[in-house]
């Protein structure tokens, strides 16, 4: 169970205000937020997870406990890292309008980002792939949902930028505090 409740938090948060996020609240704002649009993003969500958590599996065999622990570590501190990094965003041109299309783009941006790292590092710590996937597919899930419903509004109504600092710096704590306890400091 910590699996599962661990990826969700994670997931989310590692989400708020990324650039799959902002590609549904982007996406929602020109195509409208139709059913489809969403149902795309939810099951995208579910496979990047999915894939994270099945990677997660096979890496789990490699590790020893601690090393375990470690990984966890180094998925929370990149996942600080990205959040903590400005980027600029532009918004996605959409000329197909196809949700198969969008489906790509927005499990490319998945496959590489840290909140799906963590779902790796997860599944590969606690030795329950399927609830790291479940999870993180609820987490991710959440996220984009959020941006979907907003719109424009994500960016207009929230301060992105200071949520996103805020959870970094919390992820780098629980970064340090993992760190410390694999190498039993704590």
């Amino acid at each position: 169970m910590p699996s599962f409740l661990f990826a969700l938090v994670a997931t989310l948060l590692a989400a708020m205000g990324g650039r799959d996020q902002r590609m549904a609240a982007g996406l929602s704002a020109k195509l409208g937020a139709s059913t489809g649009l969403l149902v795309t993003l939810l099951l995208t969500c579910a496979a990047s997870a999915a894939i994270a958590a099945g990677i997660g599996a096979g890496m789990a065999q490699l590790f020893t406990p601690a090393a375990k622990q470690m990984f966890v570590a180094f998925a929370l501190l990149l996942a600080a890292l990205e959040l903590a990094w400005p980027f600029l965003w532009k918004e996605p041109e959409e000329p197909t309008r196809s949700l198969a299309a969008i489906a790509i783009v927005v499990a490319s941006r998945q496959l590489l980002d840290a909140a799906r790292f963590i779902v790796v590092a997860l599944a590969a710590a606690t030795g329950a792939p399927v609830l790291a996937a479940i999870g993180g597919a609820i987490g991710g899930g959440a996220a984009v949902t959020l941006g979907w419903a907003m719109g424009e509004g994500l960016t207009q109504r929230l301060p992105l930028r200071a949520i996103r600092l805020l959870i970094a710096a919390l992820l780098l704590v629980a970064a340090g505090w993992t760190a410390l306890a694999a190498r039993g400091a704590i």
